[in-house]
């Protein structure tokens, strides 16, 4: 890259642009006393031979390379074994650099249907591996604990303007905080604000489509940290239905008299009916907050119910449909609300309450997600994602399945697998030995978690890379072929256990191995057509 010759002109170094001031070499100036490789006089700077192994990357956003054709070694430090050498990863782990080579790989030969899971972009990533990873800055905007957060406030304050945009907010009406971690240490700040330990809350029941986050336990363990410090009432389907039952939920919330009810889930194919569940929570004076970790992108886009019309509170993740960094963010009303000031009580509990310095190299990459998010690209996608997914379910109950509600609203289906006899965790072996790649899943009337009667298909990975309908409906058809191929594994060898099923499958002379095979070369011959966004 060539050095700067203008005060203040911007150079192009990928997608950032970087602010050039003039730096001039002078040999006749005047040397700093007391350094034997650095002279400086005014704004020019000469260098002497370098004594150091450390050198910056050539037009490296990770290493932090000034915008100059300069490289300024660090003083010193002698040439020994305490030098810093700051080498490309292949050159400095070698294992570590062929782990993410094989990983890499895989995402792009597999056909990745896992719900939770999507494809970044290379914009996102270089703002992630970028040196904002480098900087502490405990607290808020304007108001931290270190110095030095000039620019790392400017992104901050960019990325929660860009959140209250994406979601067509008004910034006097509502709040966000961008330092949560990831979803669930969102969720446990939000319980932390509004509530005292041992509150009452009310989430949806894990085997019925919820997440651990919102109180899961058994009549043994208290699995779920939330179920450890707050009292826990879950809600559930109508199982005749698949559909959230609203007025058993009214029933248990009249008698429970919860603090908080919380909407959301990790495995439900429908919209929520916040207006009816806005006036349960009003009826028994509970605050209502949304978990929309999994639909975040659908709602951004307008292609689903909006929840800040009802709740008080919303959370997120920022990795699943908004196709971000793994991150989370917290939205809050500006309101006090039964004595409670959200804004206050949630940016308290995020910090110091539970975290410490954010991941400002996130917050970077959650930054640009953001402003994707607001493109009518973006909502095209959406608008695909669910097209996609009402594709995939179509053609699924069109070969004999079992879907749990009959369908999908959303970005995703939960497929009941009992009916042929059969579980979700021998199925997704089979696929994952196809390089399909989703995951087995409770449905409604469940007793095991590790052998769920159910698998989860998502449409947001492969409809990133470019899948139409018609590649779901080839997806679905595939998906079939590695069920029945379970079915003929289970005669096999009947009535064992999981684990004695899975080292059948998997040794050598599996006599379903050349079928199987088989359905992964057609499989990796559909998805390598399709490029691996950001890799």
């Amino acid at each position: 890259m060539q050095a700067c010759t203008g005060a203040a002109t911007p150079k192009i170094m990928g997608s950032i642009q970087y602010p050039c001031t003039k730096i001039s070499i002078n040999p006749t100036n005047c040397s700093l006393k007391g350094s034997n490789n650095l002279s400086f006089t005014d704004n020019s700077i000469k260098i002497s031979k370098p004594i150091s192994r450390f050198s910056f990357v050539s037009n490296s956003l990770v290493t932090g390379r000034p915008p100059s054709s300069v490289s300024v070694p660090a003083p010193g430090v002698q040439d020994d074994l305490s030098s810093f050498e700051d080498n490309e990863l292949s050159d400095a782990d070698p294992e570590v650099y062929n782990i993410i080579g094989k990983e890499k790989d895989r995402q792009f030969r597999s056909l990745e249907l896992i719900a939770s899971e999507n494809f970044t972009s290379k914009a996102v990533m270089e703002a992630v591996g970028s040196c904002l990873t480098n900087k502490y800055s405990e607290g808020l905007p304007g108001k931290r604990y270190y110095g030095g957060n000039e620019h790392i406030d400017e992104l901050e304050t960019l990325c929660q303007q860009r959140a209250l945009e994406a979601f067509h907010l008004d910034g006097q009406k509502w709040g966000v905080n961008v330092q949560p971690l990831s979803g669930s240490p969102a969720n446990f700040e939000v319980y932390t604000a509004l509530l005292n330990p041992h509150d009452r809350i009310m989430g949806l029941d894990l085997p019925h489509g919820g997440h651990l986050s919102h109180g899961f336990m058994t009549p043994k363990r208290r699995v779920s940290g939330t179920s450890i410090y707050f009292e826990s009432m879950p809600y559930r389907l109508d199982e005749s239905t698949g559909l959230i039952d609203y007025d058993m939920l009214e029933k248990t919330a009249t008698l429970f008299r919860p603090k908080l009810i919380i909407a959301g889930a990790s495995a439900y194919p429908r919209d929520f009916d916040y207006p009816r569940m806005r006036k349960i929570a009003d009826a028994v004076g509970a605050f209502l907050m949304m978990d929309m970790a999994h639909i975040s992108g659908l709602v951004a886009a307008s292609v689903v119910g909006n929840p800040f019309e009802y709740c008080d509170v919303v959370t997120t993740t920022t990795h699943k449909s908004l196709r971000g960094p793994r991150g989370g963010m917290i939205f809050y009303k500006k309101d006090t609300i039964f004595g409670v000031d959200l804004e206050s009580a949630i940016n308290n509990a995020v910090f110091p309450g539970l975290q410490g310095g954010p991941h400002n190299h996130t917050i970077g990459g959650l930054a640009v997600c953001l402003k994707y998010a607001q493109s009518p690209e973006f909502k095209a996608y959406q608008n695909n994602v669910v097209s996609n997914c009402r594709a995939l379910a179509s053609r699924l109950v069109e070969l004999g399945y079992k879907l749990v509600s009959g369908g999908s609203d959303n970005h995703l289906v939960l497929v009941d697998l009992r009916p042929l006899g059969t579980d979700g965790a021998r199925v997704e072996k089979i696929l994952d030995m196809a390089s399909i790649t989703l995951n087995k899943n409770s449905v409604p009337g469940d007793k095991s978690a590790l052998v769920p009667g159910g698998i989860r298909i998502g449409a947001p990975a492969m409809t990133t890379r470019g899948f139409k309908e018609s590649e779901f409906v080839a997806t679905a058809d595939f998906i079939h072929e590695g069920v029945q191929l379970t079915l003929e594994a289970n005669k096999l060898i009947p009535k064992t256990k999981l684990q004695e099923f899975l080292k059948f499958v998997a040794s050598p002379d599996f006599p379903l191995r050349d079928r199987l095979l088989d359905l992964q070369r057609r499989v990796e011959v559909l998805t390598t057509q399709f490029p691996l966004p950001g890799l």
